[in-house]
This record gives C-alpha cells, sequence and structure tokens, in this order.
C-alpha cells in the first residue's frame, strides 16, 4: 500500500528584503513548494524559485486592508491537510515580531507536520547595510529588540519604559514610525540622554534603503524632512555614531538608481543580480517578442553550408526547434563551422551541446562577417536572421567571394496598444534604458517620444547607432554581457 501523501508547512524567513539573504534552506523549500502564501515585504524575486507553486498574497501593512490573521491560518492548515507541501514565507525572520509562533501553535494543533527556517532578521540586516554594529567591544555590549505595536487585545503596554530606556545600551524599535516623535519623548522621559544618537533605516537592504541619523530630541523632525515611511527601524546608541566608518551599502555607485531593461525578467536575472550588487533597482519590460517562421528546405540548407551565421539567440531556437521537429539534429550540418555575433548567442548554442567555432571580438554584423571571411574565402554561408536585419552582415557576405544564402526564421511583434501604455508607465520611472537591439528604439519612441531624453545604455554598436539616428548619447557596453552593460551605466552615472 502506498504512503498517504503528509503534507507539511514551513514557516520560512525571506530574510530582510535582499532577496540574495534569503537562506539555501528557504530557496529549497521553495523548490518544493506546492502553494506559497507570501507576505507584503517579500521580494517578488524569491518567487521566482518555486515556478510550480500556487502563489497566495496574505501581505498585511499597516493602515492597509490584508488578509486576516485567522484566514491564513485557515489557508495552511487546508493545504496541508491536503497533501500540499506549504511554504509560509515572512519577511525577516518568523518568529522575530512575525507571528510566526502563532501560525506554528495552530499547526500543532491541528496536528499539521511543520518546521521553522530561520531568516535573516531584519535588526542585523538594517544596521549592517547602514553601517553600524549592534554591539561594540567600546561603546556597547547590551541590546534589546522591542515593538512598537502591540497586540489590541492587551488592556495596556507590556512595556515598562522607565526600565528599558536605559535597560541596554543599543535599543532597536521595530514598527515605530508611526509614533516616532512619542517613543523619543518617552526615552528622554525615563532618562535617555536627549542626545544620545538615533538612526532610522529605511526599506534597509534594498535598492530604497536611506539611513537618516540624529539624537533623540532631533530623530522625529529629521525623519519627518526626510519623508521616510514603512518599513523602517529605529536604532538607539553609541553605536550610532560608528556609521561614517562603518557604511558600505549607501556608498555603492548606482544607490537608488531606477533602471529599465526591455527584455523579459529571466533573461535579466544577471543583469538584476549585479545591478541590486551596486545598489540598483532594475523593472524589465519584454518590448521584443519573437515568433518563429518556417524555413522552406531548412534541412537541405543545412546540409549545403559551409558555414551557418547566428545573429542571434532566436535563431538558434528557430533553426534547431525546426530541425527537431523534422526528426533532425545538428547533424545535418556536417564539417560545417557555426559562427554567433555574441556571448548570447553563442550561450544558446552550448544549451544544444555545440560549440561555436567562430566568435568575433565584438557582437556585431559586421565584425561577424569580417570574422568569417579570415577563416574562410569559398563555400556557402547559411544565414538565418529575423525579418527586418542590420544589412552590414549580408552586404559584407555578398561583397566577398563566399555565397550567401539567408532567410527569415523569425520576426519580432511588436506590443499592442495595452503594452505600450505598461510600457509608458515603467518608461516614466526609470532613469536609465538599457537597449539590446536597434529595433527596441522605435518602438520604445512609439511609446514615448521622449524616452531617449533618459540616460541610453547599448549593448553594442549597432544599437548605438540605431540611438544616434534619433539624437541619443548612449554609453555603450565595451562587451555584450550583463556585465559590460553594468559598467557601461557606471560611466554613465560616474559624475553625479
Amino acid at each position: 500500500m502506498a504512503e498517504p501523501n503528509q503534507g507539511r508547512v514551513s514557516l520560512a524567513g525571506a530574510g530582510p528584503g535582499d532577496p540574495s539573504l534569503a537562506t539555501l534552506r528557504c530557496v529549497q523549500r521553495l523548490g518544493e513548494a506546492d502553494v506559497v502564501l507570501y507576505d507584503a515585504l517579500v521580494d517578488p524575486a524569491l518567487l521566482e524559485y518555486a515556478p510550480q507553486a500556487e502563489k497566495l498574497f496574505v501581505g498585511k501593512r499597516a493602515g492597509k486592508p490584508s488578509a486576516r490573521q485567522a484566514r491564513i491560518n485557515a489557508l495552511l492548515v487546508e493545504h496541508a491537510q491536503a497533501g500540499r507541501k506549504v511554504v509560509r514565507l515572512k519577511g525577516g525572520d518568523p518568529y522575530l515580531f512575525g507571528r510566526g509562533s502563532e501560525e506554528a501553535e495552530v499547526l500543532a494543533q491541528a496536528g499539521v507536520d511543520f518546521e521553522i527556517v530561520p531568516g535573516v532578521p531584519s535588526p542585523l540586516a538594517a544596521t549592517s547595510y547602514a553601517g553600524i554594529s549592534l554591539t561594540h567591544r567600546s561603546l556597547a555590549s547590551s541590546v534589546a529588540y522591542l515593538t512598537a505595536t502591540e497586540s489590541p487585545d492587551k488592556d495596556r503596554s507590556a512595556h515598562d519604559w522607565s526600565k528599558l530606556a536605559t535597560a541596554t545600551q543599543s535599543l532597536v524599535i521595530f514598527m515605530g514610525m508611526r509614533k516616532l516623535r512619542s517613543l523619543m519623548a518617552l526615552l528622554e522621559e525615563h532618562g535617555r540622554d536627549a542626545e544620545c544618537p538615533v538612526a532610522v533605516v529605511h526599506a534597509a537592504s534594498t535598492p530604497r534603503q536611506r539611513t537618516v541619523v540624529g539624537t533623540v530630541r532631533t530623530i522625529a523632525d529629521l525623519a519627518e524632512e526626510a519623508k521616510l515611511g514603512l518599513p523602517s527601524l529605529i536604532v538607539v546608541g553609541e553605536v550610532v555614531t560608528l556609521r561614517e566608518s562603518l557604511r558600505w551599502f549607501d556608498k555603492q555607485p548606482l544607490l537608488g538608481k531606477r533602471f529599465l531593461a526591455l527584455r523579459a525578467e529571466a533573461k535579466n536575472r544577471a543583469l538584476r543580480t549585479l545591478l541590486r550588487e551596486r545598489g540598483a533597482q532594475t523593472e524589465s519590460f519584454p518590448l521584443v517578442q519573437t515568433r518563429a517562421l518556417e524555413i522552406e528546405n531548412l534541412v537541405e540548407r543545412c546540409r549545403a553550408c559551409d558555414v551557418v551565421a547566428f545573429t542571434s539567440a532566436h535563431a538558434v531556437r528557430s533553426v534547431f526547434d525546426q530541425l527537431s521537429a523534422a526528426g533532425c539534429d545538428a547533424r545535418v550540418f556536417g564539417t560545417a563551422k557555426l559562427a554567433s555575433v555574441g556571448g548570447a548567442t553563442e550561450k544558446t548554442l552550448h544549451e544544444r551541446g555545440l560549440f561555436t567555432d567562430i566568435l568575433p571580438s565584438e557582437a556585431n554584423g559586421g565584425a561577424l562577417a569580417h570574422a568569417i571571411l579570415a577563416e574562410t574565402h569559398k563555400g556557402r554561408v547559411f544565414y538565418p536572421r529575423a525579418t527586418r536585419a542590420f544589412p552590414a552582415f549580408a552586404a559584407a557576405i555578398s561583397a566577398s567571394p563566399l555565397e550567401l544564402d539567408e532567410v527569415s526564421a523569425y520576426e519580432n511583434v511588436a506590443p499592442g496598444e495595452d503594452e505600450l501604455e505598461k510600457l509608458r508607465e515603467k518608461i516614466a520611472n526609470a532613469e536609465a534604458i538599457f537597449f539590446t537591439a536597434p529595433s527596441m528604439v522605435e518602438r520604445v519612441l512609439a511609446a514615448d517620444s521622449d524616452a531617449l531624453r533618459r540616460k541610453c545604455i547599448a549593448i553594442g554598436e549597432s544599437t548605438a547607432e540605431a540611438l544616434r539616428a534619433h539624437g541619443a548619447s548612449p554609453w555603450v557596453a565595451t562587451f555584450p554581457s550583463a556585465l559590460g552593460l553594468v559598467s557601461a551605466a557606471e560611466r554613465a552615472f560616474a559624475n553625479e
């Protein structure tokens, strides 16, 4: 007899905001999950680790509608008892002011198997990212955590301010922004020095992080002037004075800069990761969508060529998908050499177990043609391309002794009006735009005629030429990769 399908709930901490701070165990559990219940402070990038799971938003934010705790508890029990693997994904750590212990109690009472996956607690991340050490040999050997938002069922606050105000050298206050002024008054009233340093850290470990430093007496005015909102953490104590020497995250070259990458989210992971490490935030929009076109006599063309020239990953996918449908594979190319325009195209061939024979030093059609001509001066070049391709490659091959067999392998599909409206919103929020194909330029301008007033970053010279043709002065990646784009972005913002 087969074992009954046992459900399980993982109460998992997502960490403080930066998805790369989630633990390996958290990522593992997301990969196994059937259902994920996640909070408002969870970065959506973490949900990519659970592509197969049903995702239920149960976020709770102060002053805004939210799923009631009783409903969350019921969902956890319901899905687990149905035999599903459930991840309850909570910001920070599940137990530290996160109501995880209440959810665990409900699961225990219902006889549901559960585990706790600890997360990086927000006070440790917030202070580390703000350049503050909560303990220090010379400044603080004690620290206390408290929340300014207590259960509404309590008759009175559990805090004894006469003891708490001076009990520890470092004090961390959660969920206190709405009461910041009165909290500081309570500290001063009960013996905390009015000149004691205080820091408020907003959106810790994310590109939106901001830190304001003052004293018990001044911090409320300074935070209000800076318009710091939620989520924010309040740190009280002499350790705040360490910030100027220990700060590192908010010195990142691209901190808070807003970028738009005109590709699908899945294609931007490496770019987004590199930008996030430099303090920037990136939005994606799949501007160039493609549709494969049927290639007539494909197998015969492949067998007859001496070189096959791929100038995009889309061309690789179109050709090999059609070969597979015809019951063929790369053996139809025989001894023909494979040429790739750049790293992304080369990687797409690698994914199919193939190696590139010819790769130019620059990622553009003209350079690819010259690289092919350096290898051979006779034979046929098979060139599967987009319906609208830059003519440099075809012109160079046609002017040589080589025979050119070019064919449309795919076409770019323009976004509809609804998609253009979404694009306009993303352009309006961006300070800089990454362009990774010449065709992107006109489509961006069709959505917003002023889009090129932002900083424009091009992946190569052909894309840069398209931008210059419309009056832009792009920063050009010195090599066609995510790192090349990021290096160009750093040059674009170097003097700001």
